[in-house]
């Protein structure tokens, strides 16, 4: 049997309730140990600028890239929910297991080499009594269900790849997504006019001399102007998931 979610990024505030409550469930120290991680990007230039949400844990893959890079055999499949499950007890810290998976749901405490790998447990313990993983129980806007992936299939649709996320075909995540519906305009109104009359200010000096100052900004300009899921050390993971951050 295989567990899955269901994550509906129209619904998806960025209110960190899910990461707090999966912290608050695993006992995890504030810091960049984090099983479940939310990031938050703009993207885009006035008047097409959009906020981007993504909820990220372990998807516990069918086919997980993780098991097969282990070494040691530190990680396994579990059979009765589709775990996908870490022996911190036979894990030597190498972090091929964060290599390969796309996602980058390994993750450590610090940035010491030799520490044990920890992930998001699909819940289990919480599973084997009956109940649903944190996260899902506690999302306030209702954009997380969880179940058996075939049922989470004809209720919400096949589709298992998200805009930003790696292509799901290489290790078919037991997660299915709704995207965030695509921006539109409410209200009418005359942008090139509007950059025209911010540029102007009269009698105010100007704050920028041509709209291509607004409509054109370069990578690098917004500080969180794209999705990063793998990080090369423990402040890089915490800048770019600062907003759940303890």
């Amino acid at each position: 049997m295989q567990y899955g979610f269901f994550f509906d990024q129209s619904r998806c505030t960025g209110c960190q309730t899910c990461a707090i409550a999966c912290k608050s469930v695993h006992e995890l120290p504030p810091g960049p140990l984090k099983y479940l991680r939310i990031y938050q990007y703009e993207q885009g230039a006035f008047p097409r600028v959009r906020m981007k949400v993504h909820w990220v844990p372990c998807y516990h893959c069918e086919q997980p890239s993780c098991v097969n890079a282990c070494p040691v055999g530190a990680m396994c499949k579990e059979e009765g929910h589709g775990a996908v499950l870490i022996d911190g007890d036979t894990c030597t810290g190498c972090r091929l297991c964060y290599e390969a998976c796309p996602y980058g749901a390994p993750v450590f405490p610090d940035d010491t080499l030799g520490c044990a790998a920890q992930k998001c447990d699909l819940c289990i313990d919480r599973l084997e009594r009956g109940e649903g993983p944190a996260c899902a129980l506690s999302c306030p806007m209702r954009a997380l269900d969880f179940g058996p992936l075939a049922e989470m299939v004809r209720t919400h649709g096949a589709n298992r790849d998200l805009e930003d996320l790696p292509d799901s075909r290489g290790t078919l995540p037991a997660v299915v997504f709704k995207p965030a519906a695509a921006k539109r305009q409410i209200l009418p109104y005359d942008a090139d006019r509007a950059l025209e009359l911010l540029m102007r200010r009269d009698p105010l000096p100007p704050i920028f001399s041509t709209p291509a100052e607004v409509t054109e900004i370069l990578p690098g300009t917004v500080g969180r102007d794209r999705l990063v899921l793998k990080h090369g050390s423990a402040a890089e993971l915490r800048q770019a998931t600062r907003n759940d951050d303890g």
